[in-house]
């Protein structure tokens, strides 16, 4: 009975350290800032962006208005009629002029339950380059619990220091250089400060930011915490 008392809780453990992992089987990027996630039976994307394929997305959310992130293009190939979408407030006009209706704004620290999804919006925004996405916008990132497992897109920032105000198990960080994060360096570091279990770089390799830079980071953090890259 000793013996098994002193497994279980090692058992448990393991399992909940597991977990993050496992929400990786959920999750697709889809190059840029665009990733989709299987929460169940809700499918929701996140700035869906040069989409190879169709699909339905239930829940669209949108970090700000830039056109890689609100694609009118893109956001066609994966709405339908009952899609519901949460953004920043002026996001809201874009939307309703393609003809979406079911629209929900947010302004940072805003938490909202949609279909019994928990989303919060969280600060998105630029320090040293602010005329790209000027703190004032109130643009947001988003924690979404997915099945108990925080997963926090941080959109187009820089780090910025309510990062360490968000809790959260996966992070998503932007890794490119001239409209994001000013080094890698910066981006392990922002990383570090979320204490997220997986961090995962994402938009790079597109119109700024390479591999090389996504090894970089995964080898800066090192030891400190797990980093994907997906699409390897």
């Amino acid at each position: 009975m000793k013996t098994i008392l002193f497994i279980l809780p090692i058992f448990i453990a393991t399992q909940i350290i597991a977990q993050p992992m496992k929400t990786l089987e959920k999750i697709s990027w889809h190059g840029q800032a665009a990733i989709s996630i299987e929460n169940g039976e809700q499918k929701i994307y996140i700035d869906p962006y040069k989409l190879e394929n169709e699909d339905k997305a239930d829940l669209i959310l949108i970090t700000h208005s830039h056109g890689d992130h609100l694609s009118a293009d893109d956001i066609a190939m994966v709405a339908t009629e009952n899609t519901k979408f949460v953004c920043p407030h002026n996001c809201i006009s874009p939307l309703q002029d393609l003809g979406y209706r079911n629209i929900t704004g947010v302004s940072p620290g805003d938490r909202i339950m949609v279909d019994g999804t928990e989303i919060l919006a969280v600060p998105m925004y630029n320090i040293v380059k602010t005329n790209f996405h000027p703190k004032e916008n109130k643009w947001t990132g988003f924690v979404i619990d997915v099945g108990g497992v925080k997963v926090y897109h941080a959109g187009d920032t820089e780090r910025i220091p309510e990062m360490k105000e968000v809790e959260c198990d996966i992070v998503f960080l932007p890794l490119g250089q001239t409209y994001t994060m000013n080094s890698v360096e910066e981006a392990a570091e922002a990383a570090l400060d979320t204490g997220a279990e997986i961090a995962i770089p994402i938009h790079y390799g597109l119109y700024e930011g390479t591999k090389e830079d996504a090894l970089r980071f995964k080898e800066l953090l090192a030891g400190k915490m797990d980093v994907v890259i997906m699409g390897e």
